[in-house]
């Protein structure tokens, strides 16, 4: 892969109908919310699950319904949540620099997590190294397995973020990860549970996480030996926009980021970079209490 290629960048995120949205703290479990729910979105009924404590034995924890939320009026409430190597999730409120413990996952998996995206009804749908994808709740931590079939067109493991459509929703993005360089992107439709690639990234890039806007735009975190690409990427067909190299990352990293309130929050092991893309400039902003291997955060999240 070349690493030589243009850094002049064009970060300019427009507001959408959805700029004004807002992420979910802790869904309340209310009868009248849960109604919501069903009459919001069909695809979010009947998931009750058996739910697997970390320290205790497994006992029956309903997973609640969540209503889907369209017109988010306290986008500056938004929470950025993270997931740790050992399965920690946590929440992170960029304008304190606030962490807060949620509980530990506990996801029936051979392997560990992977990476995380979040979408605006507080699920976090998560991927682990085996290939297998869950629902957890941002609310309690609680795990629900899924009907996702693990290594569809060949992509066992992939970054993933949410990015807002033009008619109001948002849409799963992925990022297959190779041995060094990316397998392409592609969309994961959460209802049927099916991949879709849709092209390889044009150039060809380096390993990339993703997060996206409610402006509807979707980037790339795509670290190397010495640093990291921040791209934008189209989401029609994979090509890269504008790029800009950045010193946060390297090798032998874990790896994830949000954007959140026009700026771009890195998370490399415990590291929390702040970039800001209008002057290019990042600023170690805070150190987590683990390793950090996923990011989500609504399209909700202030622009």
């Amino acid at each position: 892969m070349k690493t030589e290629r243009a850094v002049a960048v064009s970060w300019i995120v427009f507001a959408a109908a959805c700029g004004a949205r807002t992420g979910l703290l802790a869904p309340e479990e209310s009868d009248a919310s849960i109604d919501a729910g069903k009459d919001a979105h069909d695809a979010n009924k009947d998931i009750g699950l058996d739910v697997l404590d970390a320290h205790d034995a497994p006992e029956d924890v309903v997973f609640p319904d969540v209503p889907i939320i369209s017109d988010c009026p306290d986008a500056g409430e938004t929470l950025v949540y993270l997931l740790g190597t050992g399965s920690q999730l946590y929440s992170f409120y960029p304008p304190t620099l606030t962490f807060k413990n949620i509980g530990t996952i506990a996801c029936p998996s051979s392997q560990g997590p992977n990476s995380m995206a979040v979408t605006r009804s507080g699920i976090a749908f998560t991927s682990f190294h085996d290939g297998n994808l869950f629902e957890v709740s941002t609310s309690n931590a609680a795990c629900k397995a899924t009907s996702y079939v693990p290594n569809q067109l060949g992509w066992t493991t992939y970054g993933m973020g949410y990015a807002a459509d033009s008619d109001g929703g948002e849409t799963l993005y992925v990022a297959g990860l190779g041995q060094l360089q990316s397998k392409g992107l592609g969309f994961i439709d959460t209802t049927k549970l099916t991949l879709t690639e849709i092209g390889d990234f044009q150039p060809q890039q380096f390993n990339c996480e993703l997060t996206g806007t409610g402006a509807g735009d979707l980037y790339g975190f795509c670290p190397f030996g010495s640093g990291a690409w921040l791209i934008h990427i189209d989401k029609t067909n994979g090509q890269v926009i504008d790029s800009h190299q950045i010193s946060a990352g390297g090798s032998n990293v874990s790896w994830a980021f949000a954007f959140w309130g026009g700026d771009f929050w890195l998370f490399t092991n415990n590291i929390v970079t702040k970039y800001d893309p209008v002057t290019q400039t990042e600023t170690k902003a805070a150190t987590a209490p683990f390793n950090i291997v996923g990011a989500g955060v609504s399209t909700c999240a202030p622009l």
